[in-house]
């Protein structure tokens, strides 16, 4: 059995969502069968996302007019991002997965062992809005999100909206004009469909596509050549640091040049030195006029240099223990990429089997194979 899966990006229309109107198409009997995962207000999301980074923001702004009020308010008649947005997953149509069906209803489990995921997959996609429609021809699911990147907070909040940024930070990037980061992430949450799909012994039915079978091997490959970028941008982060941190260490050589000459000003300045006893002056007034104050300033410098010195060696001992920890993250990377690109080499050499395969035995043979093999699945998923 095959079924194909859509993931389109929806209107948006709460209201229709959560059934406060009934439109031609909603069979108002069977809404009683819809699941409601959230349903959130917006403001309130925004309130519970935002409200943390707004305050920090505005408190370090001087100027009031440059202060934001109410960032919904904002983004909503912004041009740049839309307020939240929305995706709609099906499996099938209404001619092979009619809601009123058995077929619609494992459909409908399908997207529910989806749905429960979903959250987890996608840490910077907050949903808070999501319903299965079983009152129309066919089930779907609704998921509306508000997509936020967290930064650094030097320009701007240090969370913010953002779809682009949101999908970069879990490891879609744009590409073509048809392979954009919204196309990736979508396409990668249609394999994980498929995945629930294949326990179920149903096929994905790639439309249009002649080398189905092949795709979802090209994705991975592709995922990894992801993952690897990532990995190596981080290392190029860490590398940073370390930089910084080795920078850091050699101050505090220069710091014990800088010790060596106040050991030198104390034994030779003026200001540390005792003057000699003028003639007929009593030891008390010479202690009062000259020794006391001399005394008094090294006390203050002793102790300030005792505090400075202790506070050195606190931080000295703990940059090398970061240091040293910095370069065993990156050690660590390393050993990452270098699995990743191992792991891309294997798939890029099962896809050029596969399609040595294809050539020698043709599609028609290929395809006999898969129906073999998914009639057994399906055979031992119903014993």
């Amino acid at each position: 059995m095959e079924r194909s899966i859509s993931a389109n990006m929806g209107k948006g229309c709460l209201n229709h969502n959560e059934r406060k109107f009934i439109a031609k198409n909603v069979d108002p009997e069977r809404t009683g069968d819809n699941i409601v995962y959230c349903n959130e207000d917006i403001k309130e999301a925004y309130h519970k996302l935002f409200d943390e980074a707004l305050a920090e923001y505005n408190a370090r702004q001087k100027r009031n007019d440059r202060k934001i009020k109410d960032y919904y308010e904002k983004i909503a008649s912004g041009k740049q991002e839309k307020t939240f947005y929305e995706v709609i997953f099906q499996i099938g149509d209404c001619h092979n997965s009619n809601a009123k069906t058995r077929d619609g209803k494992i459909a409908a489990e399908i997207l529910d062992e989806f749905m429960k995921g979903f959250q987890k997959r996608n840490p910077n996609l907050y949903v808070f809005s999501a319903h299965l429609h079983m009152d129309e021809a066919t089930p779907h699911l609704h998921i509306d999100f508000i997509p936020f990147i967290e930064t650094d907070g030097k320009r701007g909040l240090s969370k913010r909206v953002s779809l682009k940024s949101a999908l970069g930070a879990q490891g879609f990037y744009g590409g073509t004009r048809s392979d954009t980061e919204w196309n990736q992430w979508t396409y990668s949450e249609k394999c994980k469909i498929a995945e629930i799909m294949a326990e179920y012994g149903i096929e994905w039915e790639h439309k249009g596509n002649h080398e189905k079978h092949l795709s979802v091997l090209e994705y991975e490959k592709k995922m990894r050549a992801q993952e690897v970028k990532q990995l190596e941008e981080k290392i190029d982060d860490k590398e940073y640091e370390l930089r910084v941190m080795e920078r850091r260490i050699s101050d505090y050589s220069e710091g014990e040049i800088e010790l060596s000459n106040l050991t030198r000003k104390l034994n030779e300045g003026k200001e540390y030195q005792l003057e000699e006893p003028q003639t007929l002056m009593s030891a008390k007034t010479y202690y009062t006029k000259f020794a006391l104050p001399v005394v008094n300033l090294l006390k203050e410098t002793a102790k300030k240099l005792a505090a400075e010195y202790y506070r050195a060696v606190s931080d000295y001992r703990n940059l090398g223990i970061e240091n040293r920890e910095l370069k065993s993250e990156i050690a660590r990377l390393r050993e990452d990429i270098k699995f990743f690109k191992i792991e891309r080499e294997e798939m890029r050499k099962e896809i050029n089997v596969f399609r040595r395969l294809q050539s020698i035995l043709g599609r028609g043979e290929i395809r006999r194979i898969f129906e073999t093999y998914k009639e057994r699945k399906r055979s031992e998923y119903h014993r």
